[in-house]
């Protein structure tokens, strides 16, 4: 079975979580930031099972017993350090994203840009890894989102209705724009003004179309 998608070629991955005495913890720590710190430093591309045993000074099979391949591994490194909580709940849609803001800016302060990088630029021609990255970090924050939003419906401070899944896609859009084209990770005050200057005005500006028509 084909698990890792490098251009220097594969690696095929022994059977998964085989049975034995119970994993100690404290290694998936030390693998997963062998694993980020790898990414960032080499890239998604580059990187392999057989490197990030080496620079946590583990086996390939201390790895397989936990995760499938690399993808597994670095999203899982990823959502460790993103951890999707439920949203605050403070009466208004502005309130309610500037929580999520901070949240968001305090997690990615804990990764460095060329690590976000190096996993952004892998994602649009490795299936594997972009599977995995909507799974684990993807939906689960579109989850929060959407629960948000709808909140804010509820109260009647928006409009019901409308494509909220569309309105949510612009603040991942305008990261990765950030990311990518500008090499510069987004910080708190970049997603605020995306909330404010964006994504508020379009739902507003609908809700009163939605009143008047």
């Amino acid at each position: 079975m084909t698990i890792d998608n490098v251009r220097a070629g594969s690696e095929t991955s022994p059977p998964h979580s085989a049975p034995g005495r119970p994993l100690d913890s404290t290694r998936d720590d030390v693998l997963c930031a062998a694993a980020l710190k790898l990414l960032g430093e080499i890239g998604y591309d580059r990187l392999t099972v057989d490197k990030i045993a080496a620079s946590a000074g583990a086996g390939k099979a201390t790895i397989y017993r936990r995760w499938s391949g690399k993808a597994e591994l670095v999203v899982d490194a990823l959502s460790r350090k993103k951890a999707v909580e439920s949203a605050a709940n403070t009466g208004s849609l502005r309130g309610d994203l500037h929580a999520l803001a901070c949240r968001a800016d305090a997690a990615d302060r804990q990764l460095d840009t060329p690590v976000m990088i190096g996993l952004v630029s892998a994602l649009p021609h490795d299936k594997e890894l972009r599977d995995a990255f909507r799974e684990r970090l993807i939906e689960p924050h579109v989850a929060t989102l959407l629960d948000v939003f709808q909140r804010a419906q509820i109260r009647g401070e928006i409009a019901p209705g409308g494509d909220l899944h569309l309105v949510i896609s612009l603040l991942p859009a305008l990261v990765l724009h950030r990311l990518l084209i500008e090499g510069t990770a987004p910080d708190q005050a970049f997603i605020e003004q995306i909330i404010d200057d964006v994504i508020l005005p379009l739902v507003y500006a609908n809700s009163s179309a939605s009143r008047s028509s």
